[in-house]
């Protein structure tokens, strides 16, 4: 997760320099195409040190569909699906992105009703442990002022099955690691295999304007 972390961070630092207006002024589905983008042409050893990327991912897709853990839902689609070499195709790591532009309405509170809380409910990431949180900062926003007092208030504490963070890791971008308790439970599994465990969510907020 953290080479992962760190691909993705220059990833952007790389779109920063040759994309700085749609960064700052386009969507989130803009934003993201340009990411995966960039993600997809390292797979394929465009730039730089990008060895140990394609040895760990096969490719990046945007939007790809897929289900939820009891099949109610089946064309949910997060935003960045992460395809690993050594890891079953039915299982890849997700992420989900969202614009924090507090002027236009884009706080922490959507990016934890519309992004967070789709892995606690069991939306997307439901076989897996780990998933990657993503925000396209423009108004200066921080996890340590927005994120991590939202989610410490009693009643968010309860709604997101937080368990621990956010709390830093060790790359530039602002980021942080939390552990959040899942809310379902599978139906076709037996006890003590019904329960999903816990998921932590790798959080990396990007200045999208310098």
């Amino acid at each position: 997760m953290m080479v992962l972390a760190e691909t993705l961070e220059r990833a952007f630092s790389e779109l920063r320099a040759q994309s700085p207006e749609t960064l700052a002024t386009g969507s989130e589905p803009e934003v993201t195409a340009l990411l995966v983008s960039r993600l997809n042409a390292m797979v394929d050893g465009i730039g730089e040190g990008t060895d140990l990327w394609r040895s760990l991912v096969r490719s990046v897709g945007r939007s790809d569909e897929c289900i939820s853990y009891d099949g109610a839902h089946l064309a949910k689609q997060p935003d960045l699906t992460i395809w690993l070499t050594n890891r079953s195709a039915r299982f890849p790591v997700t992420a989900e992105a969202k614009l924090i532009d507090g002027p236009n309405g884009k706080t922490e509170v959507l990016y934890c009703t519309q992004g967070i809380k789709r892995f606690i409910v069991g939306e997307y990431g439901w076989g897996t442990r780990e998933a990657f949180m993503l925000g396209y900062v423009r108004d200066g926003a921080a996890i340590a002022t927005k994120l991590v007092p939202y989610l410490a208030q009693a009643a968010h504490k309860a709604t997101y099955g937080v368990i621990s963070g956010p709390a830093a890791f060790d790359i530039a971008s602002d980021n942080g690691r939390s552990q959040h308790a899942r809310s379902f439970q599978f139906s076709h599994q037996p006890a003590p295999n019904h329960l999903p465990g816990e998921i932590v969510l790798w959080h990396i907020w990007f200045a999208a304007v310098e």
